[in-house]
């Protein structure tokens, strides 16, 4: 599940709601050991969710970098010729 929480900081553009959201809800996905919430729990789902997700946004605003920001199109490729690598047969 955590494979798929991605770096979020210093891209261009920035990181969107909907990203932050998505590596929060994987976040809490992998605490809680199920990727599927009962409904007994789904409240405390969306609760942790939207906590972690507010606590991530206000990080990446913080943070600071003299770095220039990174292409997403060049990570996404460069991190396919990783997997490549890897899983080569």
């Amino acid at each position: 599940m955590c494979r798929n929480i991605r770096p979020l900081n210093n891209f261009a553009p920035p990181a969107s709601r909907e990203e932050v959201r998505a590596a929060a809800l994987q976040y809490v996905r992998k605490v809680a050991g199920a990727s599927q919430p009962s409904q007994a729990n789904q409240a405390a789902y969306d609760r942790a969710v939207a906590v972690i997700a507010e606590a991530t946004e206000q990080l990446l605003d913080e943070l600071v970098t003299t770095a220039p920001p990174k292409d997403r199109e060049t990570e996404a490729a460069k991190a396919r010729e990783r997997a490549q690598k890897r899983y080569a047969s």
